[in-house]
């Protein structure tokens, strides 16, 4: 509600001031740009991963998260296995209530099939500090192919708020020649 009422009740016929229309032509040209901007970074910018999703029951993924688990545990670090699967393999990683669980070992320049999933409520995988953010739903799966290129360990964290104990709610990829 304006403070006093236009003079004149059909405003949309009065004249634009010179500024204000250098200004909205300003906005209309950079709109246009940051548009056309983004579809080219889509096409060319390489920062667009190529996942695959598909709709799973939780307990199935957790069923193969296990199997997976039991095959290629090699130590166990506070109480969570280590999984350190073949180059190549399907990897699976469980997000609940407050871990990612397991955690990885990976080969560095190896490829491997990362399979993400929840148990239980929405969290977000968000690998440190590479940068890669999915949304993470319970009876979603997603694949992606990852290659780690950096030894070391790596951190990831939820992004979701996810309840109580979500500033708790860190694991590890560790990358190793």
């Amino acid at each position: 509600m304006a403070i006093a009422p236009p003079s004149e009740r059909v405003w949309w016929n009065e004249p634009i001031a010179r500024t204000e229309l250098v200004w909205m032509i300003v906005a209309f040209l950079w709109g246009v740009i940051m548009f056309f901007t983004m579809i080219f970074w889509h096409i060319y910018g390489e920062q667009n991963l190529a996942t695959e999703s598909y709709r799973v029951n939780p307990e199935s993924f957790a069923q193969r998260a296990d199997e997976m688990i039991e095959q290629y545990t090699v130590r166990e670090e506070d109480g969570f296995p280590v999984v350190r699967p073949p180059p190549g393999s399907e990897v699976y990683l469980i997000a609940r209530a407050f871990q990612w669980y397991p955690l990885l070992e990976l080969q560095k320049d190896k490829a491997y099939r990362l399979h993400l999933s929840s148990v239980d409520v929405q969290h977000d995988f968000s690998l440190q500090p590479v940068n890669i953010n999915i949304s993470v739903h319970p009876g979603y799966e997603h694949v992606l192919t990852i290659t780690p290129t950096t030894l070391g360990e790596h951190g990831v964290v939820c992004n979701e708020y996810c309840g109580l104990g979500h500033h708790m709610m860190i694991g590890k990829i560790y990358v190793t020649e």
